[in-house]
């Protein structure tokens, strides 16, 4: 292992450079915190001001970068508690989303902070407050200072269910050697494909290792029983299918699709962004379709229900057998099918779907999710899914148990086995 101090010459010129984000970091994050992207009581913990004590004893700190990515650590988290029943756990994030939606689903022992800018500053109070025994860096998201101030404390660190496609590579190649000098300080490195691992490998990375899918092994999505219980009845007897975690072109195939359907569902959109709401139900009208909308408390009674709240996909995949899976009709490239195999819900997706491709692969293989276009949208949303549903879920609770070995090597590093 090389040593925790950087060799190259970009490396160094990033750290030399980071000391100079606290001049701007408050100014910038009031300005965010005006547009309602920060938590208005949690925004300085991106200045590494903690908002929670630290528990006593050992603490493995897990890190992603957003929604679905955070969602993805649950399992991994449940299976390193299960073996550790003294380990406490501590997850970052940097999107307000995550941490809303984290609040509803946190696993036993588990507790949920910003990650700081990447400042000398910020990170030294981070690291001081929270002094964790293992540092696990899930997916794509890796910060050069965070990186090397954790090393150089002598933190052992992880990457894990490393993703990285053609596009991602392309734009970091250029700045190999400092991504060569980064990895380097990691003692396991996990990537979620071999196409991940080659570009890892392109990128200087060693002795990359293919892991199981954490998103696929995730417990499933939280729904509050007294929502659930009020949703169920206002469905009751109407055949719903949801639109999940949509973007503006999954839902322009939909509209076009429901236009003139003479057995079209009653349709369910929860939306990626909450917060677009009205922008839905404005381009649903313009397409001739009525609409209402759950955050201004109107209940399902026109053709599209749209479900523009935070936190709620585990009430929607319970409640409705079909689910079509967003960003998979533009240039987002797919969502996480897994959340809806997991309760249940059958499988839909369109042709678009590049950031899952091995997870679409394996329910492919097995039957258990259907690709759609959008001549052949309509026709796949009036018919019975059921069987499919069903082997997606076999597939779900089979995964369960695959992050295991994983979780145990996790421990081992951090001298916790």
């Amino acid at each position: 292992m090389t040593s925790p101090d950087p060799k190259g010459a970009g490396l160094r010129a990033y750290l030399a450079l980071s000391r100079a984000i606290p001049l701007a970091a408050p100014m910038l994050l009031k300005r965010r915190l005006g547009r309602g992207k920060e938590l208005s009581t949690r925004w300085h913990e991106k200045l590494g001001i903690a908002t929670l004590s630290r528990p006593k004893g050992p603490l493995i700190w897990l890190h992603a970068v957003g929604l679905g990515e955070v969602l993805a650590l649950r399992g991994l988290i449940a299976a390193m508690a299960d073996r550790a029943p003294k380990v406490e756990f501590l997850v970052t994030s940097t999107t307000r989303g995550s941490a809303e939606v984290l609040a509803g689903n946190l696993p036993p022992r588990t507790r949920h902070q910003f990650l700081p800018l990447d400042a000398p500053r910020y990170l030294a109070r981070f690291l001081d407050h929270w002094r964790p025994a293992l540092s696990v860096w899930a997916e794509q998201d890796i910060w050069p200072g965070a990186v090397v101030a954790t090393a150089r404390r002598g933190i052992p660190l992880a990457l894990v269910n490393a993703r990285m496609n053609a596009d991602a590579f392309a734009r970091r190649w250029h700045w190999r050697g400092l991504y060569a000098d980064l990895f380097a300080r990691f003692r396991l490195i996990a990537a979620q494909d071999e196409g991940t691992a080659m570009h890892l490998a392109g990128l200087g990375a060693k002795d990359v290792r293919l892991g199981a899918s954490l998103k696929a092994a995730a417990p499933s999505l939280s729904a509050d029983p007294l929502a659930l219980a009020a949703a169920r009845e206002a469905l009751a007897g109407r055949r719903a299918v949801l639109l999940a975690s949509s973007h503006p072109e999954d839902e322009a195939a939909l509209f076009t699709a429901l236009r003139g359907h003479p057995d079209a569902p009653l349709m369910l959109i929860a939306p990626r962004d909450a917060r677009r709401g009205h922008e839905i139900a404005t381009r649903a009208a313009e397409h001739g379709l009525s609409s209402t909308r759950r955050s201004t408390g109107e209940g399902p009674d026109a053709a599209i229900w749209i479900v523009d709240t935070i936190g709620e996909l585990g009430l929607w995949y319970r409640l409705c057998p079909v689910s079509l899976i967003g960003g998979s009709f533009g240039a987002t490239e797919g969502h996480n099918p897994w959340e809806a195999a997991a309760l249940g819900s059958a499988i839909l997706h369109g042709p678009r779907v590049a950031n899952f491709a091995g997870d679409y692969a394996a329910l492919h293989a097995e039957g258990a999710a259907m690709p759609v276009f959008p001549e052949s949208l309509a026709a796949a949303l009036s018919q019975d899914h059921a069987q499919m549903a069903l082997r997606a879920g076999h597939l779900s609770q089979g995964a369960q148990g695959a992050l295991a070995p994983l979780a145990e090597e996790l421990l081992a590093l951090a001298g916790l086995a």
